[in-house]
């Protein structure tokens, strides 16, 4: 595939799945200003923010001075960087990925792109609010996400949906709280620890909110990150021994293994089977960390003091 088949793909902001074709032979300015090739009108794009050139036949971003910086895949670019298939770019509230069109995809004048992007723009002004950041787990992961938060400094609440509704905040792009469902009971860390995992969905940026909170998360977004990453890569090692999340749970009986022999961490794990009775209970009300209970309850399953039905 040929250079000339690059573009730019808005997965975040006013133009969210639009697409703007990079040519070959001509730089691209992006900026506040209306006379620019990509116009982005919002207070966090300068008038002249950055610029994509090609070297060596590559496309090539540069910040141009810009007052809040321009980032590529979380990193914020002090000089001329290489960008390559899949990189993706923060711009104010802007997430544009590189692309490579298809062979068959038309060639359309400046114009035509333009026109095709403000129709793009309508129908997203009437889902989100101009300030609003939006986009789909599927074309940017949450960790990648919260990492471009964290080194653009970002204040608000990322809302994140997909059969259940989370909610992550963030204080100059420090995490500080999470919560699934509004169920506090559950604990930052758990519910931030869940969230990471969900891999379809989508999400929206909202304004910070005033709300306090008695328990904040004190570790740095990159310590909560690589934590959570942790623990999905552990669970995945387990899951084919666990049972279903609304599977029930009982205990063996007879129960034919000598209690004597659990420790007590086992045991808590043993009475939270009693007394909740399914493998989503057991997780929701321990105050331990889900690996470490799926690890207990594995250990209880296999040596037949507990059984799944």
């Amino acid at each position: 595939m040929s250079d000339g088949g690059y573009a730019l793909k808005f997965i975040s902001g006013k133009y969210q799945g639009g697409e703007f074709p990079l040519r070959p032979d001509r730089q691209l300015i992006i900026g506040r200003s209306s006379e620019l090739d990509m116009v982005l009108v919002e207070d966090m794009v300068s008038r002249k923010h950055a610029k994509i050139s090609w070297q060596a036949g590559k496309p090539t971003i540069e910040d141009l001075g810009s007052t809040n910086g321009t980032f590529v895949n979380g990193e914020k670019i002090l000089k001329p960087s290489r960008i390559k298939e899949g990189d993706r770019i923060l711009i104010g509230t802007s997430i544009l990925k590189l692309i490579v069109q298809g062979a068959n995809s038309p060639e359309l004048s400046e114009s035509q792109v333009k026109q095709q992007l403000e129709q793009v723009a309508a129908v997203q002004s009437q889902r989100q609010t101009k300030t609003a950041m939006t986009g789909k787990l599927e074309e940017v992961p949450l960790p990648d996400l919260l990492q471009l938060f964290h080194t653009s400094k970002k204040n608000g609440v990322l809302v994140v949906t997909n059969t259940q509704e989370a909610r992550i905040y963030l204080r100059q792009g420090k995490v500080y709280y999470a919560v699934i469902d509004d169920n506090h009971e559950l604990g930052p860390q758990k519910s931030f620890n869940r969230i990471i995992t969900w891999e379809i969905g989508e999400f929206e940026l909202r304004p910070p909110d005033s709300q306090e909170f008695l328990i904040e998360l004190d570790s740095s977004t990159e310590g909560l990150l690589m934590d959570a990453l942790r623990q999905l890569d552990e669970m995945r090692r387990i899951q084919g021994d666990l049972p279903a999340p609304d599977a029930t749970l009982t205990v063996a009986v007879p129960m034919n293994a000598p209690l004597r022999d659990l420790n007590p961490d086992e045991l808590d794990v043993l009475q939270l089977v009693l007394n909740w009775g399914t493998m989503a209970g057991v997780l929701d009300h321990s105050d331990k960390d889900d690996v470490a209970v799926a690890t207990f309850l594995v250990t209880l399953m296999k040596r037949d003091y507990v059984r799944a039905a």
